[in-house]
């Protein structure tokens, strides 16, 4: 076998279990192939995903549903305002058998970690996933401590209750890939939540398809895939006039930049491809730059920053 059917054959396990994945989750999360895509994209890309919608929709189930289907370690963490950052990197303790401090790991050294409710937290508390987030590694005492790869950050919030809240500050948001809201369910699907095991029950049910490995693997894919130079000038020009907008205070990050471009190689890889469309970049640029702008009026809610980046997608030239 040639080098070039070798690297088609690798592809073709690639496809085949990113569709696995897919089906399972959908499986459970029903009528949301859009945001199960959206979900997918920021697992492959390496980053972390805030879901932000009201409550009932699935937040959590989608991001369960998720980690059911790697075969990885997977921690849920409740934030609560009397949580500590301790709670979440672990603890040194001292051991009388071998006299001297041991480090317990909290939940984050986990692949897969949920942080549900995480406006429900203390901003010093929510801001020891920073590290983590940025780094793949935690601090604690003077010791740095690896985290497990594959490691992603699942975090949930209610963008309407605001009473007992700590809002993400703008340093913690442009550490999320994407931001993404769910939506109600059309009302077929939501009939057939009715139907047949509960949701419970189709969630337990729901077997691993991917190892860490298998995840890891496809990253590196996703690295390889082909993205033409006119693409990557349609990204910087819609970046660019963010950072020029006379609505926005302050607009997309160089993370903000690298995110676009690396969310549209991994679309490419979930829809089959190794090569970037403008479409992926046009497709993901609300979720993953609407929360890295700040209007100049600081009362506009977030909808409104999702509004001015689709007026400049929509103002952006896309390239043949």
């Amino acid at each position: 076998m040639n080098s070039e059917s070798s690297v088609s054959a690798a592809g073709g396990r690639e496809q085949a279990l990113l569709a696995r994945m897919k089906a399972g989750i959908e499986s459970v999360f029903l009528g949301k192939s859009e945001a199960v895509e959206l979900v997918l994209s920021c697992l492959l890309a390496g980053g972390h995903l805030l879901i932000e919608d009201v409550p009932g929709v699935g937040k959590t189930v989608l991001a369960r549903a998720l980690a059911r289907c790697l075969d990885c370690s997977f921690a849920r963490v409740q934030m609560t305002p009397d949580l500590l950052p301790s709670d979440i990197i672990g603890v040194s303790v001292y051991s009388q058998s071998r006299g001297e401090f041991e480090f317990k790991p909290g939940p984050i050294f986990a692949n897969v970690v949920l942080a549900d409710e995480i406006n429900r937290t203390t901003p010093r508390t929510q801001s020891s996933l920073l590290e983590g987030m940025n780094d793949f590694q935690v601090s604690v005492d003077g010791s740095t401590y690896p985290l497990p790869r594959p490691f992603i950050v699942l975090a949930t919030q209610n963008p309407y209750e605001y009473e007992g809240t700590y809002p993400l500050p703008e340093s913690q948001l442009d550490r999320f890939l994407l931001k993404i809201r769910i939506g109600y369910p059309e009302a077929a699907d939501e009939k057939r939540l009715l139907e047949g095991h509960r949701l419970a029950d189709r969630l337990a049910e729901l077997s691993p398809v991917v190892t860490a490995d298998d995840v890891l693997r496809i990253q590196e894919h996703v690295r390889s895939i082909a993205v033409e130079q006119s693409v990557v000038d349609y990204a910087m020009e819609i970046v660019s006039r963010t950072r020029r907008h006379e609505r926005l205070a302050v607009g997309v990050s160089p993370r903000g930049f690298l995110g676009l471009v690396r969310g549209a190689q991994a679309l490419a890889a979930i829809e089959g491809r190794d090569f970037c469309l403008p479409d992926d970049v046009k497709r993901l640029a609300v979720p993953i730059l609407s929360h890295r702008v700040i209007a100049r009026r600081r009362s506009e809610s977030p909808a409104v920053c999702a509004g001015i980046i689709q007026e400049v997608v929509n103002s952006v030239e896309v390239p043949v």
